[in-house]
């Protein structure tokens, strides 16, 4: 061992400044590394989608807050969510929102967004109060504020329909097309859990209804008035 290696060796065993990581100490040609889809690539279809519309403003209602801030490099973003976010990013503003609720004004945002968040409302993971209609709700909420001509990217799990208290819920393809009856769907890409592929854009209903715990991305536009 060499003079530097011992004095390494020694603040070493003498720090309390250790965190012993063991989970990286495969090489990479051995190592796969493991994770959700459905959180990357629901971020990457909204993404694909923001770039195509080009809003002036995008509101989004508690979405992964990565997205938001990934965002707002081009475009002004708003993020709401149950709760707070101390975050001070230029072209972002951050504030609460219950998405049971929402202050808006009707018909008023032109680009929204809600990505994996209604299906755990109501159900008491984050605290709120116990309520089986709270997704519905929401959605009432989502289509009373979206702006007429206005897009609405929506993401909710695709399979056959289940709560999994106090997780989550499934929903079925039709069941999402029901409860924004009024809206245009202009895309639907799904991210399969049965069928492969990360991210189909356009994906069809069938193929929709063949998954167990897949991922809908659904973009609506409220027609003009």
């Amino acid at each position: 061992m060499t003079e530097m290696q011992q004095e390494y060796a020694m603040f070493v065993s003498q720090s309390d400044d250790r965190f012993p990581i063991t989970y990286d100490s495969r090489s990479l040609k051995e190592l796969t590394y493991v994770f959700d889809k459905q959180y990357i690539c629901h971020t990457a279809w909204a993404a694909r989608v923001l770039a195509q519309t080009r809003p002036e403003k995008h509101v989004d209602i508690a979405s992964t807050v990565f997205f938001s801030v990934a965002m707002s490099a081009f475009i002004p973003v708003e993020f709401y969510d149950y709760r707070e976010w101390k975050l001070t990013i230029d072209n972002m503003k951050t504030a609460f929102e219950d998405i049971r609720k929402l202050s808006f004004l009707d018909n008023s945002i032109q680009s929204l967004s809600c990505m994996h968040v209604v299906e755990h409302i109501g159900l008491g993971r984050y605290g709120e109060d116990l309520d089986p209609y709270a997704d519905l709700k929401s959605m009432a909420e989502l289509y009373r504020v979206l702006a007429y001509g206005g897009d609405l990217l929506f993401v909710v799990p695709i399979g056959s329909p289940e709560v999994i208290f106090n997780l989550h819920r499934i929903y079925s393809y039709d069941q999402i097309i029901s409860y924004f009856e009024g809206l245009k769907l202009v895309e639907f890409a799904l991210i399969p859990d049965k069928t492969p592929g990360d991210l189909i854009r356009n994906a069809s209903r069938e193929l929709a209804n063949q998954q167990d715990y897949g991922c809908g991305c659904f973009l609506f536009r409220k027609d003009e008035k």
